[in-house]
């Protein structure tokens, strides 16, 4: 086969894995957590687990494999399927800490099946589904970001903070700089929304971030209340 009649996005993810730096098929994760209170305040709204409101602090995204060049695999094994009997005995803690706040509401259940699916497989040479989704709890209670937070005296009280003060007490706790991602609120201001972190392709150590991501950030951003 010519390798030009292969489709360009299908080549780029094949290169990615050949000339990963550790021959895995990807190099490391992020680890992102999100603050509920501005996933919820924004002009979208947003609609409470059937099981109740989640606690107020960050809550799991997920854990994503990327690329040391920014790029990223996804939908890695379409024959690896999420299985809620693969992780029964995590329920109890993911319901709290792992929480789907998309509307309509639901028990979080589509939420871990499509971060599975889209990222865990691609992660699964290390990982069987069990692990990637203990590794992520395990990572939540290492981070324990809303304390960092209140450590430098920022708190989700609905005032504003400097992006520089957030970046910082998070690093001063955890050891590694981290990547704030903002959302805007109903009023369009600029308000604290997603932290990255970054961690080895185990899945256990946290690691200065290879790459950031991009996106817009106020200097001064809000950080309200859940």
């Amino acid at each position: 086969m010519n390798i030009m009649t292969i489709a360009p996005l299908a080549l780029l993810s094949l290169l990615a894995v050949v000339l990963s730096a550790h021959g895995y098929a990807y190099d490391f994760f992020y680890f992102v957590q999100q603050w509920p209170g501005s996933y919820c305040d924004t002009s979208s709204g947003c609609c409470y687990p059937s099981y109740g409101k989640p606690p107020s602090d960050f809550d799991i995204h997920g854990l994503w494999p990327n690329y040391n060049n920014g790029s990223y695999p996804s939908n890695c094994d379409p024959n690896n399927p999420f299985d809620l009997s693969k992780i029964q005995d995590l329920v109890t803690s993911l319901r709290p800490n792992w929480a789907s706040l998309a509307c309509p509401s639901s028990d979080s259940t589509s939420f871990w099946q499509h971060e599975w699916e889209k990222h865990g497989t691609c992660s699964e040479t290390i990982l069987d589904e069990h692990s990637y989704f203990q590794d992520a709890l395990n990572l939540k209670s290492m981070t324990n970001l809303l304390s960092c937070l209140k450590s430098a005296n920022i708190s989700p009280n609905g005032g504003s903070y400097t992006l520089t003060s957030i970046k910082n007490a998070i690093s001063a706790c955890i050891g590694h700089v981290p990547w704030i991602e903002c959302n805007k609120d109903a009023s369009g201001r600029y308000q604290l929304y997603q932290v990255y972190i970054c961690v080895d392709h185990s899945g256990t150590t946290l690691i200065d971030c290879p790459v950031f991501p991009t996106g817009a950030c106020g200097s001064s951003i809000i950080f309200p209340t859940f």
